[in-house]
């Protein structure tokens, strides 16, 4: 029987970490044996979490400060638990902030950890790598550039995939949502989708709502999507009640995959979905705004030439991106024309989203829970 402890610390984490223990108990079947911390994905394979997940899921200095106690008061009580319950491999799922000051106080306990989802040093703070280096004994990492970074500082690092490629994106069905919603194959549809965080739709969807409004001005017959989430819904509907074009909302990932697919172009908040666009194979831009002291600060750290992920991988300018000064309803109007009026450049920029969306697999016909699950048997087989 082996033992493993698993922390996730928020939802993305708990999604990882649920598919992990699957594709754990697929390979090892019974004799396997899992506590930790994690959400209700992670409850439905069997885990009984130390204590609510939601507690450690904290955005924001106003939301965090508050907290400070709570969550040095977790720390403790995860890590004597673990030493408690002495597992074969600790494995932590993101969430750096809790989960190395965890892995920190495990320190000569003599016990093995692992780290799923290796830190963006390839973006910012590099030295990350070299301290995290005598935190684990191994790291998984969603993008095949990222091993180098943390080999060359002594930590082993294996690229397993990135998990939106099990997410269903690719097999969803364009024709599906066409059809649902009436549309005709030659219809228009741009995909509108200004973020998920408060800061980003008060910042953004002032500039999305001007490009709509000049784009329906332009473009007679274009019908619009807007893929958000259930809590949003009402205040999106607000926001766009006087829109010339009323859009279709869609609150679940299946009809948002099935809108990627049916779309013509994308305008997007820079961000993860960058990664679903490039899946979903849509021609897109991508704009961003934050407060200006961010943005220069920011800058002043980040060691990357563009913030779209597909651009990073593709090391070149695939989806255009206006940020800060260039994020107005002009430029982004003119650069979604750009792509509405030619469909050798939609063409040109889905090539490159192909070979991006291939480098997001494994390097194998594994699915990346599964690729994740062996290299962790692997490591168990040496204990």
């Amino acid at each position: 029987m082996k033992k493993i402890f698993i922390i996730a610390g928020e939802p993305s984490g708990d999604l990882l970490g649920a598919r992990l223990i699957a594709a754990l108990r697929a390979q090892m079947g019974p004799d396997l044996q899992v506590s930790g911390i994690g959400g209700e994905r992670m409850t439905g394979q069997g885990l009984q979490s130390l204590f609510p997940m939601s507690e450690l899921t904290l955005f924001g200095v106003a939301e965090v400060v508050p907290k400070i106690p709570l969550v040095l008061r977790r720390i403790r009580e995860t890590v004597a638990a673990i030493r408690a319950a002495k597992p074969d491999l600790v494995i932590t799922i993101d969430s750096p902030d809790f989960c190395f000051r965890v892995t920190r106080r495990l320190a000569g306990a003599g016990l093995r950890c692992v780290h799923y989802v290796a830190p963006t040093v390839w973006a910012w703070r590099p030295g990350r790598a070299k301290a995290i280096q005598p935190l684990y004994q191994h790291l998984l990492a969603l993008f095949p550039f990222e091993p180098p970074y943390f080999e060359r500082v002594g930590l082993p690092c294996t690229f397993v995939g990135h998990p939106l490629v099990e997410a269903g994106i690719e097999t969803a069905s364009g024709q599906r949502f066409r059809q649902a919603h009436r549309l005709a194959e030659s219809e228009e549809l741009l995909v509108v989708l200004p973020g998920s965080r408060s800061s980003e739709l008060a910042r953004l969807l002032p500039v999305f709502s001007a490009v709509v409004a000049q784009l329906a001005q332009q473009r007679p017959g274009l019908r619009i999507v807007v893929p958000t989430l259930p809590h949003l819904l009402e205040r999106l509907q607000q926001a766009t009640a006087s829109w010339l074009v009323p859009p279709i909302f869609v609150t679940n990932d299946t009809d948002k995959y099935d809108a990627l697919k049916a779309g013509t172009v994308g305008l997007a908040a820079s961000g993860t979905v960058a990664l679903e666009l490039a899946l979903a194979g849509l021609p897109s831009v991508i704009a961003y705004k934050i407060h200006p002291l961010t943005y220069y600060l920011y800058r002043r750290f980040i060691r990357v030439r563009y913030v779209n992920l597909v651009n990073i991988m593709a090391g070149q300018l695939v989806v255009p991106e206006y940020l800060q000064n260039d994020c107005t309803a002009d430029r982004i109007t003119d650069g979604v024309s750009s792509l509405l009026n030619s469909q050798e450049r939609r063409e040109q920029q889905k090539s490159y989203l192909e070979r991006v969306s291939q480098q997001l697999r494994p390097n194998s016909d594994q699915t990346p829970s599964q690729a994740a699950a062996q290299c962790i048997t692997k490591l168990l087989e040496t204990i």
